[in-house]
C-alpha cells in the first residue's frame, strides 16, 4: 500500500501547535521563535515531510519552471544545449523540465499542451523535423508565456531566437575543401523543410559560385534526417558516379562518419581520394578513422543564451522587444579527414 505524504497538520498535532505556526516555522518566519522553529524543522525532517513548493509558487503566480522541448535527447548537440540551459537556469533559481518530441509534430503538440497545463514560466524549444504548423507554440505567446527558439527555429512567429550562422558555416566548410584542392564537391543535405539545412545548402552553393565552380544538382543528396543509413546511400550514389566527387560536405557528423566508412569500403582513401567534412563536432568525430573535420556549433553556449533570454523575459515582462535573434559563433575544426598533406591533388 502506498504511504501517504506527511502533512503540516500531522506535524502540528505532534507538537500541539497550529498548522499556521508549522507553516511559518518551516519558512523561518521571524514571528516564530528560534526554539520552536528548530523543533518544527527537526520533526518535519524526521517524519519525512517535503513542502509542496509547486503549490506555494502557484499561489504567487510563479512556478519557477522552464520547459524545454527538444527533438532527441540522445543527440550530442541537444544534450550539450540542455546542459547550458540548466546551468544558467539553476543559478537563477529555476527548474528545467525536459520534453522530447522524437521529431514528431503530434508529440511536440502534446509536449506544448503539457507545459501549458503545468503553467511553466517560460519555454525553450527546438522544432521537430515534422513540424510545419505552429499554432501549438503560438499558444504560449497568446497566453503571455515567454518562448525562445534555438537551432531549429520558427521564423513565422515573432519570438526570440538563438541560432548559429548556418549559411556562413557552410561557406566556411566548403571553402576549406576548395582550399585543399577539391574541385568536384558534393553535399549531403538535411531536410529542406528546416531553415538550418536550407541555409547549409545555400552556403555550400554560394561558396562554389564564389570560387568559379558551377553547382551541380547531381552532387547534392537530400535526406530526411541525416541518419547513418542515409549517409551510406548518399556516399554510394556519389562514389558510383563516373566522375566521382573529390570532396564531400555533410550537414551533420553522423552522415559524414558513414560517408568516410563507405569511401573506405570502396577501397578509396580519406582524404587522399575523397576529403570529408561534417557539422556539429560530436565526440564520434574524434573516434572515426581518420578523425573528422567538422564545424563546432557551440551547443552549450547556445543553450546558455536561450536560458538567459527566457529568464530575462520572465523577470521583466514589461520589456517591449518583440523579437531578438542571437547568433552564436561557430568554428571550423580541421582534422585528418581533410588534411591537405594527405591529398592526391592532380
Amino acid at each position: 500500500m502506498k504511504k501517504s505524504k506527511v502533512t503540516i497538520k500531522e506535524i502540528a498535532e505532534k507538537l500541539n501547535v497550529s498548522p499556521s505556526t508549522i507553516s511559518r516555522a518551516l519558512q523561518n518566519h521571524p514571528s516564530i521563535g528560534k526554539k520552536t522553529t528548530s523543533e518544527v524543522q527537526k520533526l518535519a525532517k524526521k517524519m519525512g515531510y517535503y513542502p509542496n513548493s509547486l503549490a506555494a509558487n502557484l499561489r504567487r503566480n510563479k512556478t519557477n519552471l522552464i520547459g524545454v522541448i527538444i527533438p532527441r535527447i540522445d543527440r550530442h548537440f541537444q544534450s550539450l544545449a540542455i546542459s547550458g540551459i540548466e546551468e544558467v537556469a539553476s543559478k537563477a533559481g529555476y527548474y528545467v523540465v525536459i520534453f522530447q518530441s522524437n521529431n514528431s509534430y503530434e508529440r511536440e503538440k502534446e509536449n506544448a499542451r503539457m507545459l501549458m497545463a503545468s503553467q511553466a514560466d517560460g519555454v525553450i524549444a527546438c522544432l521537430a523535423m515534422e513540424t510545419n504548423n505552429y499554432d501549438h507554440l503560438n499558444a504560449f505567446k497568446n497566453n503571455n508565456v515567454p518562448l525562445v527558439f534555438f537551432d531549429r527555429v520558427c521564423y513565422e512567429l515573432e519570438t526570440h531566437k538563438v541560432v548559429i550562422d548556418d549559411f556562413g558555416a557552410a561557406v566556411k566548410a566548403t571553402e576549406h575543401l576548395i582550399s585543399i584542392g577539391c574541385k568536384r564537391i558534393a553535399h549531403v543535405a538535411g531536410n529542406q523543410h528546416m531553415a538550418i539545412f536550407r541555409d547549409r545548402l545555400r552556403g555550400y552553393q554560394e561558396a562554389l559560385r564564389k570560387n568559379g565552380i558551377l553547382p551541380e544538382d547531381e552532387l547534392i543528396s537530400y535526406t530526411e534526417d541525416l541518419s547513418r543509413e542515409e549517409g551510406i546511400l548518399a556516399a554510394r550514389k556519389f562514389l558510383e558516379m563516373q566522375a566521382r566527387p573529390d570532396g564531400i560536405f555533410c550537414s551533420n557528423d553522423t552522415s559524414a562518419i558513414s560517408v568516410i566508412q563507405e569511401v573506405k569500403r570502396f577501397g578509396l582513401k580519406v582524404p587522399g581520394d575523397v576529403a570529408v567534412i561534417g557539422f556539429s563536432n560530436t565526440p564520434s568525430s574524434l573516434i572515426v578513422e581518420p578523425a573528422l573535420t567538422t564545424i563546432d556549433d557551440h551547443a552549450f553556449e547556445m543553450g546558455q543564451a536561450a536560458a538567459r533570454m527566457v529568464i530575462r523575459q520572465i523577470e521583466d515582462p514589461q520589456q517591449d522587444i518583440a523579437s531578438e535573434t542571437i547568433v552564436v559563433r561557430n568554428d571550423l575544426v580541421v582534422r585528418d579527414s581533410t588534411l591537405s598533406g594527405e591529398r592526391n591533388v592532380n
